[in-house]
C-alpha cells in the first residue's frame, strides 16, 4: 500500500483541488470537528498533510501527522519547510502504531477503508482509542459501505468513481479512479460492512458511533447549484463517523 501511494503521492495531493473535496468532503469533516482551538490532534493517514496543517492554522497547539507512504511524508515535510506552521509527522504503518501520546482528538482521512478484515479493522481502531485522552473524540471520512454498486459510475461528473469485479463481500477489493483535468489514477480500498465498523469501534472501547451524510457548502451551491451535487447526496459514494 505505502508503495502504491508512493507512485500517485503528487496526483493524489492535485486532486484536493476538486469541487467534490472542497465543497463537500473537507466542509463536512471541518464541520464535524468543529472548533478545535487549544486542541491537540493525532492526524492517522494524514498523506501529504492536507489536514493536518488545516487543522494547525484552525488553532490546535499540537498536530502530529501519521503516514504510511515515504512520498506522501516527503511532500509534508516540503510544505512545512515553506511555511512553518509545527506540523509534526511520523512514517508508521497505523496497524503498527501502538500508543504514541493522548490527544484531544484524532482524525482521519479516508483510513479504516484500507482494512481487509474485521481483525485489522479492530487493530486499528484499537490504536485510535488508546491515543485518544478520556473524552476524546474520533472523527473520520471513509467509504461509503452502503452506497449501491450500481451507482458506483453515477459519480463521474465529479472526478471521481468506484468500480468492482466481484460481489461485495467483507474484504472485497473496492477500485477508486480519480480524474484530475486529463489526469486520471487510481487505487484500492477494501469493502467491510457498517455493522463490522460499529463493531470494531465499539470493541476497542467507543461508546457512541455517529454516521453523518455528506454536506455541501453553501458556496458549492452558490457556485455549482443544488442540482449539481444531487446525484452525489444522493448515492453518497463517502460517510462520515464521530466517535467519542
Amino acid at each position: 500500500m505505502a508503495a502504491d501511494y508512493d507512485t500517485i503521492a503528487q496526483q493524489y495531493k492535485k486532486s484536493k483541488e476538486l469541487p467534490f473535496r472542497l465543497h463537500i468532503e473537507t466542509y463536512t469533516y471541518l464541520n464535524l470537528l468543529g472548533d478545535v482551538t487549544g486542541k491537540s490532534i493525532l492526524d492517522l493517514a494524514c498523506g501529504e498533510g492536507f489536514y493536518s496543517r488545516e487543522l494547525k492554522r484552525k488553532g490546535a497547539t499540537r498536530v502530529v501527522g501519521v503516514e504510511i507512504s515515504e512520498k506522501m511524508i516527503e511532500l509534508a515535510t516540503q510544505e512545512e519547510a515553506r511555511e512553518p506552521l509545527g506540523v509534526e509527522y511520523i512514517l508508521s504503518d497505523v496497524l503498527e502504531l501502538g500508543k504514541i501520546g493522548s490527544f484531544d482528538l484524532v482524525v482521519a482521512s479516508y483510513l479504516l477503508n484500507y482494512c481487509q478484515t474485521p481483525e485489522q479493522a479492530l487493530k486499528i481502531c484499537q490504536n485510535i482509542f488508546a491515543n485518544l485522552k478520556p473524552g476524546g473524540r474520533f472523527v473520520t471520512i471513509n467509504n461509503n459501505s452502503e452506497q449501491p454498486p450500481a451507482s458506483y459510475l453515477l459519480t463521474k461528473k465529479y472526478g471521481f468513481i468506484k468500480s468492482i469485479d466481484r460481489p461485495l463481500q467483507e474484504g472485497t477489493p473496492i477500485q477508486y479512479t480519480i480524474s484530475v483535468d486529463t489526469d486520471k489514477f487510481s487505487f484500492y480500498n477494501y469493502y467491510l460492512s457498517k455493522s463490522t465498523y460499529e463493531w470494531a469501534l465499539q470493541s476497542a472501547g467507543f461508546k457512541e458511533v455517529r454516521w453523518q451524510k455528506p454536506l455541501v457548502s453553501p458556496q458549492g451551491v452558490e457556485e455549482f447549484g443544488q442540482e449539481f451535487w444531487q446525484v452525489f447526496l444522493e448515492y453518497a459514494p463517502i460517510i462520515f463517523i464521530e466517535c467519542s
